[in-house]
């Protein structure tokens, strides 16, 4: 993969840690919850209070889109209030968030008037189709050139007749959830059939499934890749968003490379977040790991035992676990993870190209990576405008001096003060200071 020629973000010397960190971490809300809360309170017949949610570039976005659109979302204090009204036509930055630009055409389709699409020029990339195609068989109407990408445009009438529906969607969960999450204000609700080899991140799909029957909405999924929502009034009682569980996972692996010892407190003990997968994998590359009333804490040993896993339920952790096996005592081999060359870059080119950039040794494979650990040396990390991408090469710094991020900015699309949180982990008179 071409590192690209360079970057309109901040470069940002990853600090290398002296000794064992031993840290607290606050978490903010769960991006994939607060977006789905926000999008089914803007279907939904009654205010809704979402308390905690997360405040980064992808949930801003997507509140901004819904504002777009006509719905009521406004703050109140720390919350945000979603208030029932008319859906129009309008313009929709989608930045570089996949739950924007697939999870809002449904609604815009249910609007009045036409509504454009556009991102970041990386978005454009990003595959679309699957879902357009998906919303034309609900009857929707959609202007997008032939090109299944960014940018389109959304012809809404008011209404989609809806009815059987299949696609695709191995390239990603997020097509199916889009569809799911309007399915019920669908005149004839959506019989959604995933006509295709395995789905990818199937926990995301759970927590839509969970989100909607929350509402009130009738979800039949006893059947394998295949989805019934029934049509009627979406009903969403207030929400208070959980900590985001797959941001957790460098200040968790931080513990690791250093041997020192991290607490994520308000882990929920029962969750449908994929993050929550980090206790055992964290556990069998050799961390000791205990869950409690006070959070769940990650002790490392100093030692980091290679990993061989199937990421397909949680390939947003990819990054982070290949940063940790490139630091491992052995050969890790992670697999089921093809569709993450979908994400906001082909995370395996990159994470290849990154990590051999530094002296690594990588190896792709058809759906995943090899990592061969060996002696690494500073040098540039390219993020590719990634969150999950900048946050490996903080993790790598930890251990490898003179690693320099080249857009720790990146990390803003789902944690406001990346940098900040990195900073006070590693230095204990920092986060004492914060916590005065």
């Amino acid at each position: 993969m071409t590192a690209p020629a360079g970057s309109s973000g901040r470069p940002w010397a990853a600090p290398t840690a002296a000794g064992p960190v031993t840290a607290t971490v606050e978490l903010p809300g769960s991006k994939s919850l607060t977006n789905r809360a926000l999008v089914l309170a803007a279907l939904s017949e009654n205010p809704v209070r979402i308390s905690a949610p997360l405040r980064a570039r992808d949930t801003l976005l997507m509140a901004a889109a819904l504002r777009s659109l006509g719905a009521g979302v406004r703050e109140d204090g720390p919350d945000w209030l979603v208030e029932p009204a008319a859906l129009h036509g309008g313009p929709v930055d989608c930045g570089l968030a996949g739950t924007v630009m697939r999870f809002v055409p449904p609604l815009a389709a249910l609007a009045g008037g036409d509504s454009s699409f556009d991102g970041d020029p990386a978005a454009r990339v990003r595959p679309m189709r699957v879902l357009l195609d998906g919303l034309r068989q609900a009857g929707a109407a959609i202007s997008d050139d032939g090109r299944g990408t960014l940018p389109f445009t959304v012809h809404g009438t008011g209404s989609v007749p809806g009815g059987l529906v299949r696609i695709d969607a191995a390239a990603s969960s997020q097509f199916v959830s889009a569809l799911l999450l309007a399915g019920a204000r669908f005149d004839d609700g959506l019989e959604l059939v995933h006509d295709g080899p395995g789905l990818p991140s199937l926990p995301h799909i759970e927590m839509t499934v969970a989100a909607l029957r929350a509402a009130g909405v009738s979800v039949a999924d006893g059947v394998a890749n295949r989805w019934q929502v029934s049509p009627g009034p979406i009903r969403l009682p207030d929400q208070v968003i959980e900590p985001d569980l797959s941001n957790a996972a460098p200040f968790l692996a931080a513990a690791l490379v250093t041997g020192g010892s991290v607490t994520v407190p308000g882990w929920p003990p029962v969750t449908s977040q994929p993050g929550a997968l980090l206790a055992e994998l964290l556990s069998s590359m050799g961390a000791t790991v205990i869950g409690n009333e006070a959070g769940l804490t990650v002790t490392g040993s100093g030692a980091i035992s290679p990993l061989e896993a199937d990421l397909h339920a949680a390939s947003e952790l990819t990054p982070v676990l290949v940063a940790l096996a490139a630091l491992a005592d052995g050969e890790s081999v992670i697999t089921g993870v093809a569709h993450i060359r979908g994400h906001e870059t082909d995370r395996l080119a990159a994470l290849a190209a990154e990590l051999t950039g530094l002296g690594g040794q990588v190896r792709e494979t058809a759906d995943g990576l090899v990592v061969r650990p060996v002696r690494l040396h500073g040098g540039r990390w390219h993020s590719y405008a990634d969150h999950r991408m900048a946050q490996a090469g903080a993790v790598l710094g930890l251990a490898v001096p003179g690693v320099e991020v080249d857009d720790i900015g990146c990390t803003s699309k789902t944690l406001a003060d990346f940098e900040g949180m990195w900073q006070r982990l590693l230095d204990p008179t920092d986060a004492a200071q914060a916590e005065r």
